[in-house]
């Protein structure tokens, strides 16, 4: 039993709990509204219950003092029959009479009406004598009234003495019903009482229905509102009917909403705009940028890094960075993007070498991005450099000063070898071998002269500097050239062959620098031919501008030998520097620059150069220029500055 008290208090102070400060002080008030009204009710009532009881038993006392005044006389005279028609008479003509007993001085009953009903009998416990009340005064001339209670209600019973003369002739007992306007004014009054207590509540129930729907609803609608507005949804509206304060508040509050929806309307274009130019000042810088959350998650990414990273056609914005990484970049940087979130590190630097989705070397930059009062942390920036050119370039260079530390220090150790022994045991030689000393040095001197030519040419091609460029007679150029390695063509047994085309055209050109061209390739196909070979060189006119869609003439030159060829996984390299196909074979001398020297050259023709070749047939090399134009004034051309790929062998 204790339990279920417990349970059931509980779950009255949970419900309790449950209801709003309102809602409570609200109940409170009723509850004691409602108390009030109900005991002034009742105070009432029983105000009117007295007031009746009062009214009955005057009413009682009245009546028997008019009865007894009647009766007295005819009882004195023993005129019983008088007696009894007249009390017959009496009690049918009112209703409030409930009965009417007569007895004589001895109690005993004598008359009554009607005095054989249960009732009677039952209220006053007659058995043929009447039993008086205690305190009855006996023969006092004074009535006595009392009242008490019946299953059919309350009974008056009034006792008047009857006296005639002075003498005491017995007793007259009436009972009066009580007044029926007193009781119906009294149920009614009670179920008004009732009908309070309910109304109270009713009333209650009702304000608070129409709090709801005149206040409450929207005192909530604003709340939701003003939800809404703090969490940027300015759209928010209130459309209501109400007019008076309220009215105004809502009002107010549209006013307010509209303001701050143009508001945010012309933050966003700014907004938009300021992101706009970020977004097209980080897709156009050279490095990749991908700017991530705490959470991972990535913000931004330029097509930069979409290209190092091949996430070209993949929406990685939104996603997890890690779930795109290459799996060597994810290995590397991950726990360090954890520490930079967690902020135990600002900033790290990675170097990595990709194989996909191409070869390449980068350079991974973590840096982490601080509020404005830069207290936490809210994202992280990763910038990627592509260094893979860079790595090329300082290998490049590193083999360039290798290769030419090796190159010069060939002939400067022979050079410095003979003229040591020259000094030294000139006198112990023979006119012969002193001769042959120094024709070595002498050779090994045009070796290291042409190595240093070679050399200042190709970085005076190689930086920036411009050149003059005007109409070229290629058939002079071409005739120069040869005249020029004539005699090393007899020497060797190596038939030069030349094919130009009469009335060729001029060319637009630098003179000396194609004479460098033509010497540097027909002296490599004399290099590279057997005796008994034929090296060639054409020159014809083309019905095409070189390198254009356009209708104009053009030049094409080509320089062929039947010598040594270059096989095919070595022609993609043989422009570059130091690269020489006699490191394969052993047999020929070279610098290893001829070939790029003339790449740079047929660049600053605005042309390219070409090459057909197979191993022991031979090479053709080939590359066409603009046809000069007469009319047009010579121009001065600005070389295109493009530091070459370097890939030495």
């Amino acid at each position: 039993m204790l339990a279920l008290l417990k349970t059931i208090r509980e779950a009255i102070v949970n419900w309790w709990s449950e209801f709003t400060l309102q809602t409570k002080l609200l109940a409170v008030a009723t509850l004691v509204v409602s108390l009030v009204m109900s005991g002034l009710t009742f105070w009432a009532v029983n105000t009117i219950q007295q007031d009746a009881r009062l009214n009955d038993t005057r009413f009682g006392r009245d009546l028997g003092l008019l009865l007894a005044t009647n009766v007295a006389p005819l009882v004195a005279d023993h005129n019983l029959t008088e007696v009894a028609r007249f009390s017959q008479r009496f009690y049918s003509s009112t209703s409030s009479v409930r009965y009417m007993l007569y007895a004589d001085e001895n109690g005993e009953i004598f008359f009554g009406i009607p005095f054989w009903e249960p009732e009677v009998e039952n209220s006053l416990t007659i058995k043929r004598r009447i039993q008086l009340p205690e305190d009855y005064p006996g023969d006092g001339e004074k009535p006595m009234v009392r009242q008490h209670m019946t299953p059919d209600g309350a009974v008056t019973d009034v006792f008047i003495p009857l006296i005639v003369d002075g003498k005491y002739l017995g007793v007259l007992a009436i009972g009066t019903n009580p007044n029926q306007a007193a009781v119906i004014s009294t149920n009614f009054t009670r179920d008004v009482t009732i009908a309070v207590f309910i109304t109270i509540w009713v009333m209650v129930i009702l304000a608070g229905v129409i709090n709801a729907l005149t206040i409450t609803k929207p005192i909530k609608e604003l709340l939701v509102g003003v939800k809404q507005i703090a969490a940027g949804n300015f759209k928010q509206r209130i459309d209501l009917p109400l007019g008076g304060e309220l009215g105004e508040v809502i009002f107010n509050f549209n006013e307010m909403a509209e303001r701050l929806e143009r508001y945010e309307e012309q933050n966003i274009e700014e907004l938009t705009a300021e992101k706009a130019k970020l977004e097209t000042l980080v897709s156009t810088i050279a490095d990749g940028a991908v700017l991530i959350d705490n959470n991972m998650q990535v913000i931004l990414v330029n097509p930069t890094a979409r290209r190092i990273f091949g996430w070209e056609g993949t929406e990685v914005v939104g996603s997890n960075v890690l779930h795109h990484l290459p799996s060597v970049v994810q290995m590397e940087i991950t726990r360090t993007l954890y520490e930079m979130a967690a902020g135990e590190c600002e900033s790290a630097e990675f170097r990595l070498h990709l194989n996909q989705p191409a070869k390449r070397t980068i350079r991974i930059l973590l840096t982490t991005v601080l509020n404005s009062q830069r207290e936490s942390i809210k994202g992280i920036a990763i910038t990627v450099q592509d260094i893979t050119r860079e790595v090329e370039l300082n290998e490049a260079k590193s083999q360039f000063i290798s290769n030419v530390s090796h190159e010069l220090r060939t002939p400067l150790f022979n050079i410095k070898t003979y003229i040591e022994t020259l000094h030294d045991y000139g006198e112990d030689l023979g006119v012969q071998e002193r001769q042959e000393f120094l024709e070595t040095v002498n050779h090994e001197t045009d070796r290291l002269t042409r190595l240093v030519n070679d050399v200042l040419d190709l970085s005076k091609l190689e930086s920036g500097r411009s050149y003059s460029f005007d109409g070229v007679d290629l058939a002079q150029a071409i005739e120069q050239t040869l005249r020029t390695y004539q005699l090393n063509a007899k020497d060797k047994g190596i038939e030069l062959i030349q094919e130009v085309a009469p009335d060729l055209p001029l060319v637009i050109g630098n003179y000396d620098l194609l004479l460098q061209v033509f010497g540097n390739l027909i002296g490599n196909a004399l290099k590279f031919t057997k005796a008994g070979g034929k090296v060639a060189i054409r020159a014809y006119q083309l019905d095409f501008k070189p390198n254009s869609h356009t209708q104009s003439p053009g030049v094409r030159i080509e320089i062929s030998d039947t010598g040594i060829g270059i096989a095919q996984e070595d022609q993609h390299s043989i422009f570059e520097r130091f690269f020489r196909v006699e490191n394969r074979v052993h047999t020929l001398e070279g610098t290893g620059l001829g070939l790029s020297i003339v790449r740079n050259i047929i660049d600053r023709h605005r042309t390219k150069v070409h090459l057909v070749s197979e191993v022991g047939i031979g090479t053709t090399f080939w590359f066409d220029l603009t046809v000069f134009e007469e009319e047009v004034p010579p121009i001065q051309l600005e070389p295109a500055v493009e530091a070459p790929k370097i890939i030495t062998a």
